[in-house]
């Protein structure tokens, strides 16, 4: 959730550009005070940078003129998926203490050090 002052800025300047499959409102200002106009994201639920799609990633940083959501998806592409890092989602390896402890024994390439 955005902070009262943030609502009140979006309210007062900003003009909507577009929505995100999760729901995240994507802003500009309504009259540009400096060079580059300023653009900005209200993310639904908690804000979390790495839940912005790349298509809005681009527009975000100036990369892209528009946001890429008209140009449409090519068959190849994957939905986009979150950063899952620190969540219970996320990848740990073979002999993480979260995952087990337990890993394959080492082949013979493999030797201890010992001091």
């Amino acid at each position: 959730m955005a902070t009262f002052g943030t609502l009140l800025f979006t309210w007062v300047n900003g003009k909507l550009v577009g929505t995100d499959p999760d729901g995240n409102r994507y802003y500009t200002e309504r009259t540009p005070s400096r060079r580059r106009q300023r653009r900005w994201v209200i993310y639904k639920g908690r804000p979390e940078a790495s839940r912005v799609p790349p298509e809005w990633h681009a527009w975000l940083h100036h990369t892209a003129p528009a946001p890429l959501n008209a140009v449409g998806r090519w068959p190849w592409q994957k939905p986009h998926q979150p950063n899952p890092t620190g969540s219970a989602q996320a990848y740990l390896p073979p002999g993480h203490d979260l995952a087990g402890g337990k890993r394959d024994r080492a082949t013979g390439d493999y030797e201890a050090w010992t001091p």
